[in-house]
């Protein structure tokens, strides 16, 4: 969405905050645009890769794992971490059955009449999934709700959590099925650690901080507590000065 992450914290800016014609607004709290603002204590950050998000590339653990050092040697305190909700409430599941439920009906209308190569994959793989009982339903509702006072528990501790965006480098369009770390997994399971933010309205930002051996980006993602926004876009700006990818563009 932007070239640096001054510039996102500059467009969201303007977008954050309720302007009368949005009845979901959650805050009419001023967003504070100030990336570079003074902590009065150390920042306490956690990070994680799993296991449960999924099994991750080895590189890209380890991306995770350099963003985290470079935010303790900038003198954050930081641990790795786990959320115990999240280990027994796979988000992946939960969500889908949420949004079956939710989205279906609407994906069955706009595909009404269109041949299957009309058709987007997610709006394919949409309608070819069982619908979602009632009883399936309540259940996914009261897992999300496990997943969101997990994930406060853990914010109660701490103020960011560090983790991967993706469980490999990029990766080319039109996979449908990957080996990740010895494990053979559909592309769906590449939401794993995004999607938990999908569930529960978390905050988040993505970031490049390295590169795989065949040159591709490999991304971090900074979540933080809800409406906590100018926390994880500081938390972005520290990894920015000291990424080494930084400056790095796309050979043309």
């Amino acid at each position: 969405m932007a070239r640096s992450i001054r510039d996102l914290a500059l467009a969201f800016s303007q977008l954050s905050g309720a302007d009368g014609h949005d009845a979901f607004a959650t805050s009419t709290a001023p967003f504070n645009a100030g990336i570079k603002r003074p902590l009065d204590r150390p920042l306490r950050v956690g990070w994680m890769v799993g296991p449960d998000f999924g099994p991750v590339d080895p590189e890209v653990a380890a991306t995770v794992k350099a963003a985290a050092d470079a935010l303790k040697d900038m003198g954050a305190v930081v641990e790795q971490v786990g959320i115990p909700a999240l280990e027994r409430d796979f988000a992946l599941d939960v969500f889908n059955k949420l949004h079956v439920m939710e989205m279906k009906p609407a994906f069955a209308h706009a595909a009404a009449g269109r041949r299957p190569d009309e058709l987007y994959k997610m709006a394919t793989t949409m309608l070819s999934l069982p619908d979602t009982s009632m009883k399936d339903y309540l259940e996914a509702e009261q897992a999300a709700e496990r997943l969101r006072d997990g994930y406060a528990g853990y914010f109660a501790r701490y103020d960011a959590l560090i983790t991967h965006v993706l469980p490999i480098p990029a990766h080319k369009h039109g996979v449908e099925e990957f080996v990740i770390d010895g494990q053979t997994v559909d592309a769906t399971y590449l939401q794993g650690a995004t999607v938990p933010l999908n569930v529960t309205g978390l905050p988040g930002v993505a970031m490049r901080f390295g590169k795989s051996k065949e040159g591709l980006p490999i991304s971090v993602q900074i979540v933080g507590k809800w409406q906590a926004e100018s926390t994880i876009l500081h938390i972005a700006s520290l990894l920015e000065s000291a990424s080494p990818v930084r400056g790095l563009h796309p050979a043309l």
